[in-house]
C-alpha cells in the first residue's frame, strides 16, 4: 500500500502520525510511505530525516492524499485555507483513514458525513477499546497523559496567583485549590501534577473506584453516590447518565466548584459526547479570577459554557478555555507515543501485513467509523438518532 502522512493544519499542532522510525517499520512490512514536506518541523523532524528513513517527501498535500491508499493523521480533517478545500475533499475516493475523529462531537459530524459520502474507511483512535491486547495501540491513554500534565500547567499560568503556599516576610499566602473533575488517565495526571505544584487538590468523580484511586494520590475526594449499574460501563469505565441524573450531579457539584480556584474537566464517556457537568449558573458562582480548563472538548465539553477553540472572561470574571488540542503544545514526546501507537493499530488492522482487514477483530470493530458510504460508530448513530 501506498501511506501518506500530511503536515497537521490545526491551529498549534506540531504532532505527526508517523516518525522516521515508523517509516522504517512500515517498509518492512512491504508498504511506500510519502510524507509531506515538511511535516516534522515542529517536533524537529526535517524532511532529510524522513528521506533516510526510506519515505518520498511531497509538497503538494493535495497531490499527496490524491494517491494515497492509507491516510494516517493526528486530528480530524478540517478545512484548508491554503487550498481553499476541505481535507477529506482531497482524499482519493475509497482510500482509508486512520486518526482521532472524535465522532461523536458536534463539530465533527459534518465531516463523518463527508467521509461517508466519498466512500472512506475512516477509524477513528479515540474508538480503541482499553483491553490487553490493545495497550500498544492506546493512544487515547497515551494522549491523555500529556494532556493531564499540561492542563495544570496551562490552568497555573492563566491563573493570576501562587499555586502553592508561599511564606514571605509579610505573611503567609495561602495554596491554590483545583478541582479535577473525572479520575481517568487525564484527571490522575492532573492530580499528581498538581499536587507536584503545591496545591490543596479535590477531586470529582461519578465512580467509587476511580474516587479512591485518585484519593491514593493524595487528592481529597469529592462525588455524590451513583448506583454501580448506572454509573459503569463494561471495563470500569464511565457511563452516560440519564438526565435526572446528570442534574443531580449538576447541583451536586456546586458548591465544590464555588470554591475551586483552578478547575481541570476531563469527564469524558468513551466515543461518546461529554456530558454537562458545571452548568453556567455554577460559573456564576466562582471567584472573580478563576480557572476553567475544559480538557474535554473535543467531545463537546464538560463545562455548558465552554466554546470549542476558544478562552474568553465570563461576566464575573471566570477565564473559560476550550483551546483544543492539549498534546499538540507538547509535540515532541506526544508525537514519538502517538507514532508508536499508530503502527501497532496499522500492523494489527492488516493482519497479513498487506491490505486483508478482519473486521471481526474487536479493536477494529470498536474504531471503524465509516464503511460502505455508511456510517457504522455506534456512539455517533446514538446522537444522529435522538
Amino acid at each position: 500500500m501506498r501511506i501518506a502522512v500530511p503536515k497537521e493544519i490545526l491551529d498549534s499542532e506540531n504532532r505527526v502520525a508517523a516518525t522516521p522510525e515508523t517509516v522504517i517499520k512500515y517498509r518492512e512490512l512491504g508498504h511506500q510511505v510519502a510524507v509531506e514536506s515538511h511535516a516534522g518541523e515542529g517536533i524537529f523532524i526535517s524532511d532529510e530525516d524522513y528521506r533516510k528513513a526510506g519515505a518520498e517527501i511531497v509538497s503538494d498535500v493535495e497531490e499527496l492524499m490524491g494517491k494515497a491508499d492509507l491516510i494516517l493523521k493526528v486530528k480530524q480533517p478540517i478545512f484548508n485555507t491554503a487550498k481553499n478545500k476541505h481535507e477529506v475533499e482531497m482524499m482519493r475516493l475509497g482510500c482509508t483513514l486512520v486518526t482521532f475523529l472524535h465522532p461523536a462531537a458536534p463539530h465533527s459530524h459534518d465531516m463523518v458525513k463527508m467521509l461517508r459520502d466519498r466512500n472512506i474507511l475512516s477509524f477513528t483512535m479515540d474508538g480503541i477499546p482499553r483491553i490487553s491486547r490493545a495497550q500498544r495501540m492506546d493512544a487515547l491513554t497515551s494522549m491523555s497523559t500529556v494532556t493531564g500534565y499540561r492542563s495544570v500547567l496551562d490552568g497555573a499560568i492563566r491563573f493570576s496567583k501562587f499555586v502553592p503556599m508561599i511564606g514571605t516576610a509579610i505573611g503567609t499566602i495561602k495554596p491554590a485549590t483545583v478541582l479535577v473533575v473525572g479520575a481517568g488517565v487525564v484527571g490522575l495526571q492532573a492530580v499528581a501534577t498538581a499536587k507536584r505544584l503545591g496545591a490543596i487538590v479535590r477531586v470529582w468523580d461519578i465512580r467509587e473506584a476511580a474516587r479512591k484511586e485518585a484519593g491514593s494520590l493524595g487528592a481529597k475526594v469529592e462525588g455524590f453516590e451513583v448506583p454501580p449499574e448506572i454509573a459503569l460501563a463494561e471495563g470500569g469505565y464511565a457511563k452516560t447518565l440519564s438526565a435526572e441524573w446528570i442534574k443531580k450531579e449538576q447541583e451536586a457539584i456546586k458548591p465544590v466548584v464555588a470554591g475551586a480556584d483552578i478547575i481541570i474537566l476531563s469527564a469524558l464517556v468513551p466515543g461518546s459526547l461529554a456530558p454537562i457537568v458545571i452548568t453556567k449558573e455554577a460559573v456564576a458562582g466562582m471567584q472573580p479570577g478563576s480557572v476553567i480548563v475544559d480538557v474535554s472538548i473535543d467531545q463537546g465539553g464538560n463545562c455548558e459554557l465552554t466554546k470549542a477553540g476558544e478562552e474568553f472572561r465570563t461576566a464575573n470574571g471566570v477565564l473559560v478555555t476550550g483551546v483544543a488540542n492539549i498534546p499538540g503544545r507538547m509535540a515532541v514526546h506526544a508525537t514519538w507515543l502517538y507514532a508508536q501507537n499508530m503502527y501497532y493499530y496499522i500492523e494489527n488492522l492488516y493482519q497479513d501485513g498487506r491490505s486483508a482487514i478482519n473486521y471481526k477483530d474487536e479493536i477494529v470493530s470498536a474504531s471503524l467509523v465509516t464503511k460502505d458510504k455508511q456510517i457504522v460508530f455506534k456512539p455517533l448513530l446514538d446522537v444522529l438518532d435522538k
